[in-house]
């Protein structure tokens, strides 16, 4: 007979084992996935490529954001965290994969960039290796791979490392571009989370309501020959932290 429920984080950890073990792309578990998604480098992955974000150079561009401390999470092979740096940002950044960070760390031997690679679980021993306050967190991603309850690790990793008057930056399915639209419910009864969640605006406003929207719009399409990453199907967003009074 178990009766193990106690704190939150075993409700959570009981809640990651209701889904078979090949959806699990968020734990320390799910690093084999990832390491062979990226164990080509060379197949025709549009985020595969060195170009960062487009609203992330907007925000930079029109001063919404300023160089400070920045945290990359998920950062796959680097393209957002080596940006960051080449403009002065002293910059963290993790991902679950060994073949990804492995891949960023090289590429940013060749940019000749400082950048602090972690690798492992930001909601578990990694992020706790992690030390705040980052006036920017950046997510290109990440948020929309974690199951309904693990929303509550990301907010507490926010509350716990995003300085006063810091910036969330995100990027993540938008609903009718691409991710599952079931309802959070529906995830635990298949056992999937069948490729990542989409979101509306709503629900993103709703989920990071402690934070001051700033922009949330759907990410540019950008051409091959940008500069620059855009996909249509995707949402943008800056939220901030409100300074304490």
């Amino acid at each position: 007979m178990d009766r193990d429920i106690r704190t939150m984080d075993d409700v959570l950890r009981l809640l990651d084992g209701l889904f078979a073990p090949e959806a699990d792309r968020w734990t320390s578990e799910g690093a084999a996935w990832w390491d062979g998604f990226y164990a080509d480098r060379d197949r025709a992955v549009p985020f595969f490529v060195a170009k960062p974000d487009e609203h992330l150079v907007s925000y930079l561009e029109r001063g919404l954001i300023a160089p400070g401390r920045a945290l990359d999470l998920g950062c796959g092979p680097g393209r957002n965290a080596l940006h960051l740096a080449s403009l002065g940002f002293e910059v963290d950044a993790v991902d679950l994969s060994p073949a990804a960070v492995a891949w960023a760390e090289d590429r940013a031997r060749e940019a000749g960039a400082q950048v602090a690679f972690h690798c492992g679980d930001a909601f578990g021993p990694a992020g706790d290796a992690l030390s705040g306050p980052y006036d920017l967190i950046h997510d290109s991603g990440c948020f929309h791979h974690l199951p309904p309850h693990r929303r509550i690790s990301y907010l507490a990793l926010l509350d716990r490392l995003l300085a006063p008057g810091g910036h969330l930056v995100l990027t993540c399915f938008a609903a009718g571009g691409m991710g599952s639209e079931l309802p959070d419910v529906e995830f635990y009864r298949q056992s999937r989370l069948h490729g990542g969640l989409a979101y509306s605006p709503e629900s993103l406003r709703r989920i990071f309501s402690d934070l001051t929207e700033v922009e949330l719009r759907r990410m540019h399409d950008e051409p091959p020959e940008s500069p620059y990453f855009g996909e249509a199907f995707l949402w943008t967003a800056l939220f901030r932290r409100d300074a304490r009074a």
